[in-house]
């Protein structure tokens, strides 16, 4: 008895990346404690290196702002595909969140005032900079 082939045995489908599967929260989430990582290690180096260099105090805050990008920019990596589209929207709701929990944790932990003002460039940053980092990363090139 001859068989025929059902419409679906002829189709080829491409399973799809684990990445692409995860729900946005899922994937942000993943990114956020990717920054966070890089965030520690880099604290650390740079914290046993300020015990060699002694560095002034304007130099530290341009460090830690490099530190929070870098960050930012690693996670956002992370989570945004090749040729995927919304790498913008996940880099910058990552920039944000990140940015919020640590000028949340600087406030809560320093026990300093800040003004709103550096509070929200702050976040502002954090929000650039994913942005910028998940339109780069979005628009690799496939291999």
């Amino acid at each position: 008895m001859p068989t025929y082939p059902t419409p679906n045995a002829t189709r080829t489908t491409r399973r799809r990346a684990g990445r692409n599967r995860q729900s946005m929260w899922t994937r942000i989430l993943r990114g956020l404690l990717i920054s966070i990582g890089v965030t520690l290690v880099c604290i650390l180096i740079f914290a046993l290196l300020m015990q060699w260099l002694k560095p002034e105090d304007t130099v530290i805050r341009v460090i830690n702002q490099l530190i929070k990008l870098l960050s930012i920019f690693i996670g956002t990596w992370m989570i945004v595909g090749k040729g995927e589209e919304g790498g913008m929207l996940y880099g910058a709701l990552l920039g944000l969140i990140y940015m919020a929990v640590g000028v949340g944790l600087y406030a809560l932990l320093s026990g300093q005032q800040l003004p709103f003002t550096a509070y929200l460039s702050d976040i502002a940053m954090g929000v650039a900079g994913g942005g910028i980092a998940g339109a780069m990363f979005q628009n690799r090139r496939r291999s």
